[in-house]
This record gives structure tokens, sequence and C-alpha cells, in this order.
């Protein structure tokens, strides 16, 4: 996987707003302002947000009018999980002899 892709999506995925953005988009489609609604800041920061969203390829927009609306495109998400499960492997060795490891020390 090249880096820089998965760098964004990173970057997009490390905020708490635009993870709330992107659940909020789980459940389907939904406009700018509406996405807007439930946070304490300015229409401009949510926008921010969903830019930096569409530049990871998390969000694509369309408009119709003056009306913008977001839908989630989950596919980089599935990149960040392979990515991350290749150290599944890791971890689970390393477990797996601390395990080994108490249970000869509770032999002793």
């Amino acid at each position: 996987m090249q880096t820089q892709p998965l760098d964004s999506v990173l970057d997009a995925i490390s905020d708490g707003t635009r993870r709330a953005i992107i659940d909020r988009l789980t459940r389907g489609p939904s406009r700018v302002t509406d996405l807007a609604a439930p946070f304490d800041m300015s229409l401009n920061a949510v926008s921010k947000h969903i830019k930096v969203l569409e530049r990871a390829g998390l969000v694509r927009r369309t408009q119709q009018g003056r009306e913008h609306t977001l839908e989630l495109d989950a596919r980089p998400l599935r990149e960040v999980a392979r990515w991350a499960a290749h150290y599944e492997q890791f971890w689970n060795e390393r477990l797996d002899r601390l395990e080994s490891y108490f249970k000869q020390k509770g032999k002793s």
C-alpha cells in the first residue's frame, strides 16, 4: 500500500469531529447543514473538517442547486484495516509468549 493515501486517511480519522461525521454518514447520505447541526462550531469550521475527509477519499459530495449532500465512501478505511491487521500477528505472538511465561511461572 502506498503511504500517501494511508497517511491522509489516518490524518482524517485522527480527529474526533471527523470520526463523528463519518459515524453519522454510516446511517446514509446527509446534507452538510444537517451534519453540522450537532457540533458547537461554525458551519465554516465543519466544512473544513469535511474537506479533509473529502481529500482522504472518505466522503463524496453531490450538489443539487444550493444543497450539498455528503455520502460515506468506506473503501479507504478497509486499507487502514488491512494495514492494522498486518500487526495483529505480531501482537498475538507476544501475548501468547506472555501467557506462556505466566503459566510457567505459576508451575514453579
